[in-house]
């Protein structure tokens, strides 16, 4: 993986999770690349990220970021109701069964830096790269942050330890979601690990020595267990061509 630029992730975070038509992904990707990208950045947005989902040949994931909510309210009135989104917006919508899956997170900072490793965005038509994403998920009861500490004080300085640092750790943004016209999932207590590798080898090898830490296998993961309201969702993930992340 190419050297990168560190740079402080943006304040409010979209992890977008899109079910699409049967063999329309491509075509999705192909249009949001080539059309998508450059305009939400111009009116205030930050497209951080866009993935194939390994584990569902019909699952988009993107990720996006905003300064704060009222921009995001800004950012997103007006790119849904500017000329891009008119001209393009029927085409993608046209791809997809349902785009509602979405969380409002936001980094939290692990003693006291939390980073993202951002390159500069690759042009139109750039070839997707060899890197792997991974993406774990876990919910957590409404106001209970035991789990979320685990993870913050325990996994992720093992994660550190044992192999590449994480490039975003989240958590929910429990702002209400101002922007009516895009809904995002209520009522949830999340917390979100994303970590980039060269390949999904390096991700195993990755994950089997965290596994095998003592203390991650003898506090962290059984008191996260304990905790959590059902088994964390794990996305394995490949970048497009015009990915950040």
């Amino acid at each position: 993986m190419p050297p990168t630029e560190l740079v402080a992730l943006p304040a409010v975070i979209e992890l977008r999770q899109y079910t699409l038509r049967p063999r329309r992904r491509d075509e999705l990707i192909e249009l949001f690349d080539r059309e998508f990208v450059e305009p939400q950045e111009d009116v205030g947005m930050r497209v951080l990220g866009q993935f194939r989902d390994l584990d569902d040949p019909d699952r988009f994931v993107w990720l996006r970021g905003f300064p704060d909510m009222v921009a995001r309210h800004r950012a997103l009135t007006d790119f849904y109701g500017g000329p891009v989104w008119a001209e393009h917006g029927p085409q993608a919508n046209d791809t997809m069964i349902d785009s509602d899956d979405v969380l409002l997170l936001r980094p939290v900072p692990a003693r006291g830096v939390l980073t993202g490793s951002l390159s500069g965005r690759p042009p139109i038509g750039a070839p997707a790269p060899g890197r792997f994403m991974s993406a774990t998920v876990w919910s957590f009861p409404p106001g209970r942050q035991g789990g979320i500490s685990l993870i913050r004080d325990g996994l992720l300085p093992a994660l550190r330890e044992t192999g590449p640092a994480p490039l975003a750790f989240l958590t929910t943004e429990h702002a209400h979601n101002t922007f009516a016209g895009l809904p995002v999932r209520a009522d949830e207590n999340v917390a979100a690990v994303f970590t980039s590798y060269p390949d999904e080898s390096a991700h195993r090898r990755h994950l089997a020595e965290v596994r095998s830490h003592p203390l991650v296998r003898g506090e962290v993961l059984p008191g996260v267990e304990r905790e959590q309201t059902a088994a964390p969702q794990v996305l394995r993930l490949a970048p497009t061509g015009r990915s950040l992340l």
